[in-house]
């Protein structure tokens, strides 16, 4: 009797130990792509993020650690349209894992499920870092993550069949409370509306286009060109005639231009999280625009 109860409970013991060693193992490029993959999968899915939010996605190196990660994904869930274009091709040649390579079922392109805005009519290197299949900061509408959610949860199934209906619970349940928020924050951000505001760089557009908001200028002359003097007294001059009530950038940008902007116009400077981990408040794509909405509303009094 005592030897079938101690076989019980080692069965009960090794059963619950199955989903830590079944999870899918998940590399997602920047933080709101693992943290979406953590609403979906849960304790199926095994999550980490190759970037912070006080890193800029387009320059990261391909550190040993990183590398070892990228070899031991099932998935790789990475924004696309070029932001990792820098560092990517680098770590998945040396991670050696077919699973994960362009065109199989272990790599997503998170860019390619949303429409996309700024798609270049040209190409010139010499107005700076554009992106050829268009603006690749799509993670600050929640429209777009919504539409990632979809794929991605379709996606966990394919790589995981067995607990696909898992998958499905969990994302019909994300998509209940983000629709129910989406209301919520559009409520709540009526007063942005038609703001006039200047960015930093070309990172804030899915933003803007979202709020209904009115981008008069960046602090940068082009994209991922530093300010410059020049740039930044015309710019000066600019807001005298369309003055602008806010100036955003990114936990990752230095604030001295915009706080130097700030000095000389009626625009106040504000830094948005911009992605999950940009501020102390957003822990989860929940609070992100949450912590988003309140930092613009409160600028902006």
């Amino acid at each position: 009797m005592k030897k079938s109860w101690l076989l019980l409970t080692a069965s009960l013991l090794s059963s619950m130990a199955l989903p830590a060693e079944a999870a899918l193992k998940v590399l997602a490029c920047e933080p709101e792509w693992a943290s979406l993959t953590t609403e979906l999968g849960g304790e199926w899915v095994d999550v980490s993020s190759a970037t912070t939010a006080q890193q800029d996605p387009h320059r990261i190196q391909a550190r040993p650690s990183l590398i070892a990660k990228t070899r031991n994904a099932d998935l790789l869930v990475c924004t696309g349209l070029g932001l990792e274009a820098g560092w990517l091709p680098l770590l998945l040649q040396q991670s050696g894992n077919p699973r994960i390579q362009a065109g199989q079922p272990g790599y997503l392109s998170a860019g390619d499920a949303v429409p996309r805005l700024e798609i270049p009519t040209r190409l010139d290197r010499s107005a700076g870092d554009v992106h050829a299949a268009g603006n690749p900061h799509i993670q600050q509408d929640p429209r777009n993550i919504a539409r990632v959610a979809e794929v991605l949860a379709k996606r966990l199934a394919v790589l995981d069949p067995q607990h696909a209906a898992l998958y499905q619970h969990r994302y019909a349940d994300f998509m209940a409370r983000w629709n129910a928020a989406i209301k919520r924050w559009n409520t709540q951000a009526a007063p942005l509306q038609g703001m006039a505001v200047v960015s930093y760089h070309k990172d804030m557009e899915y933003l803007i286009h979202w709020l209904g908001m009115n981008k008069i200028g960046t602090l940068e002359s082009g994209p991922g060109l530093e300010p410059s003097s020049a740039h930044l007294s015309a710019l000066v001059q600019l807001l005298q005639q369309q003055p602008a009530k806010l100036i955003l950038r990114t936990p990752y940008q230095n604030e001295r231009a915009s706080l130097w902007l700030e000095e000389r116009s009626t625009a106040r400077a504000v830094m948005p999280p911009f992605t999950v981990g940009g501020t102390p408040e957003a822990t989860d794509l929940f609070s992100l625009f949450d912590d988003t909405l309140a930092r613009l509303l409160g600028a902006a009094q």
